[in-house]
């Protein structure tokens, strides 16, 4: 896996003053556009169309330095179609317009090209268990937030919090399946999965059940493959470093991928110590062909 992704980073650098498509990455590297795009966001920290546009960048930039050939004509070569917009894409980089930077010889930021490597530190074991479900739905109280990759997200807390109790009491009692008890849910709405970018968060339970209250929100989710992870530690710390090491260690080791659905967490203070969550993170996964 990591050799095709490295050759999905060299496809890209080939093909900066090119169309890039999202498809040719898959391809390479042998899986869904989905799992490629939802891949690269864990492991880079960033979107793949946010790492092209820099890259872009950086080398226009250095052409811009360069003195030759003429702003609209790197503008033109990197897929812009106005020098107008070359120059606020320009500066939102490298915080100054190209006319500018050429005149002045200004310092311009730089995106380094990606590659990834293994690093083996062999002191983490990652317990984790394959389940096949059937159709279930999520059933409790949604909210549309941006996303985000590291502390606690105070609009979830917000949200939560504006649940009344009761409303809380009737989603509980709906609970009448694993991953037990009363669950975050979260459906990322992008493809990018950019942070900042928004996705609709669930505060609800999983149940099979037919008959519902009124005035809760539903999702569907069909029958699939589901990879179930398990850490203790502090939260949301512990969680989010689960969330990286699934992207950075499970799926390039296992013959699973990504697939569209929601990622579903279950935590609960720690019987052992209460300062500490147990986690269990539910993601969907397929299994891959080769």
């Amino acid at each position: 896996m990591l050799d095709r992704l490295n050759q999905a980073m060299e496809h890209i650098e080939s093909h900066l003053d090119q169309r890039i498509e999202v498809s040719a990455l898959a391809r390479i590297t042998v899986t869904s556009e989905y799992h490629f795009r939802r891949l690269f966001s864990s492991l880079a920290g960033m979107a793949l169309s946010e790492y092209i546009r820099r890259r872009r960048l950086t080398v226009a930039g250095a052409q811009v330095l360069a003195g030759e050939p003429t702003l609209l004509e790197i503008a033109i070569r990197y897929g812009y179609t106005s020098g107008e917009a070359f120059a606020r894409a320009f500066r939102a980089v490298h915080g100054v317009g190209p006319g500018e930077a050429r005149r002045t010889g200004a310092a311009l930021n730089s995106q380094p090209r990606l590659s990834f490597r293994l690093t083996v530190e062999g002191s983490n074991t990652m317990r984790y268990r394959i389940v096949e479900k059937d159709a279930f739905r999520v059933v409790g109280k949604k909210a549309r937030v941006p996303l985000i990759y590291h502390g606690i997200n105070p609009h979830i807390a917000e949200h939560i919090q504006s649940i009344p109790p009761e409303t809380m009491l009737r989603v509980a009692g709906l609970s009448d399946q694993d991953p037990e008890g009363v669950v975050s849910a979260t459906v990322r709405l992008s493809d990018d999965f950019e942070e900042g970018g928004e996705l609709d968060y669930y505060h609800a339970v999983v149940t099979a059940a037919d008959e519902l209250p009124e005035g809760l929100d539903v999702l569907e989710c069909p029958a699939g493959t589901w990879a179930v992870f398990e850490n203790t530690g502090p939260f949301p710390q512990a969680l989010q470093q689960m969330w990286g090491d699934v992207a950075a260690q499970w799926i390039p080791s296992n013959p699973y991928e990504y697939r569209p659905g929601p990622e579903i967490l279950r935590t609960r203070p720690s019987e052992d110590d209460p300062a500490q969550s147990d986690a269990q993170l539910w993601i969907p996964v397929t299994r891959t062909t080769v």
